[in-house]
């Protein structure tokens, strides 16, 4: 099979670098002449663990291309990928533009039966938009090439997306056509060898069944995070109620932590545009609507401690911030809770001393020199008035807490994820301040 993997950011290069990984033949194409130029040489845009690897060793093997031709690259192949970006507008609904552009594209340029497949987050009925503009393109050529159009979400986490490809947990393909089913089964083969369904379903279903998941996912840490911040009012445990209730094989323990509230690529701009797409069809997702305000909320509660203990003038204090990326094993920086975080503190005249295994670049190119940056997490802590926990680094989780404590001004941690127990840091003598 000859693949063509249109997008070189999160999605498109971990899928394309996936099914190089089987044995396929993948040309992955961006108009990014310079990441493409990169990805050549082994320079990844991204990271990813486990990525690089493979990146280097499928181009050696000459199964991984890049190119920056789509005219090129889709000639014979069976399969095109529309794997852009699908930004949010001003009024929270997803831009297609890309992923128009990129269809009528493939219209112009394909020579043979092909399926061309959103794999792009994309609101329900994007699929019939791609297969007017790629018949669009046809008719102006001329052309009579048959082509099937089929929508393919992903369901990657950032962090374990290799595992998550190579192993997934289901497949979700919506099409219209036998001919297509059989092409996106023969493709898939190699990955649902571990026993976990590959789903065939309507194109509508398949579209909308991405939002749905990623709106249940949000709507869950909302909900912990509602659920944390009237624990703290009543004296209650969230960690323990967090067990108590993930016992229960109807709720299950995943995505039920407490924490400043969710960020990344997918979530914020899922449920707006969920939001949006409902709105068009005159209906109010009113769950939705509040897990969105709960989340807007809870990136602001991290300071709302501080400043309740430090006073909101913080002309002259230092903090000490561990994590900046909206999660730990990425470096992506959209929509971290860290951002505003930091907006406020800095607003309120403090300083802050940042560490970060992986962000710090993207960090600099976001904040600039805003910020200091440090190469080492207890370097941010010296002569600082406070620590503040951002992200859950596996690094973060057993720190040295007398080394913690010789190197604050202030034995005061403000931990936003929920990393220390709090008996025991109020045995080390800490004024310790979590998520409920």
């Amino acid at each position: 099979m000859k693949i063509a993997v249109v997008g070189t950011g999160y999605v498109g290069l971990v899928t394309g670098t996936c099914l190089a990984e089987v044995g396929i033949d993948v040309t992955c194409v961006d108009i990014d002449s310079e990441k493409i130029e990169g990805l050549k040489k082994g320079v990844m845009p991204i990271y990813e663990p486990g990525l690089e690897a493979k990146v280097i060793r499928n181009q050696e093997k000459g199964k991984l291309k890049f190119s920056t031709s789509l005219k090129e690259s889709i000639k014979n192949s069976d399969v095109a990928f529309i794997a852009v970006g699908t930004p949010p507008d001003e009024d929270g609904s997803a831009d297609l533009k890309y992923v128009l552009a990129v269809a009528t594209e493939i219209g112009e340029h394909m020579n043979n039966y092909g399926v061309v497949v959103t794999k792009s987050t994309v609101p329900v009925g994007t699929a019939e938009k791609v297969r007017q503009a790629v018949q669009n393109a046809l008719d102006r050529r001329g052309e009579n090439i048959d082509f099937d159009i089929a929508s393919n979400p992903e369901f990657l986490k950032e962090g374990a997306a290799i595992d998550d490809f190579m192993k997934p947990d289901r497949i979700v393909v919506g099409l219209d056509s036998d001919r297509a089913q059989e092409i996106m089964s023969k493709l898939y083969k190699p990955f649902i060898m571990n026993g976990h369904p590959l789903v065939f379903m309507d194109i509508p279903s398949a579209e909308m069944t991405k939002y749905a998941a990623n709106a249940m996912l949000a709507t869950r840490i909302s909900f912990m995070n509602d659920i944390a911040n009237l624990c703290e009012r009543m004296g209650a445990d969230v960690n323990a109620v967090r067990k108590g209730i993930g016992s229960d094989p109807r709720i299950g323990n995943k995505f039920l932590y407490s924490g400043i509230g969710y960020g990344g690529s997918c979530f914020p701009k899922d449920v707006k545009a969920l939001i949006r797409t409902a709105r068009e069809n005159n209906y109010q997702m009113r769950i939705l609507e509040s897990v969105e305000d709960v989340n807007d909320d809870q990136k602001a509660v991290l300071f709302l401690k501080l400043t309740s203990s430090m006073g909101k003038d913080l002309s002259g204090k230092t903090f000490g911030l561990w994590g900046l990326s909206f999660k730990p094993n990425t470096d992506d920086m959209r929509e971290a809770p860290s951002l505003v975080l930091i907006d406020k503190i800095l607003e309120a005249g403090g300083e802050i001393m940042a560490y970060d295994p992986i962000a710090s670049h993207e960090a600099k190119r976001i904040l600039g020199d805003k910020i200091t940056y440090v190469n080492e997490p207890y370097e941010a802590l010296s002569e600082s008035d406070a620590m503040l926990v951002v992200t859950e680094w596996d690094e973060f989780k057993v720190p040295d807490f007398n080394k913690i404590s010789n190197l604050l001004k202030n034995k005061i941690i403000f931990d936003g994820r929920n990393l220390y127990d709090k008996k025991e840091m109020n045995e080390l003598g800490y004024e310790y301040h979590c998520i409920g």
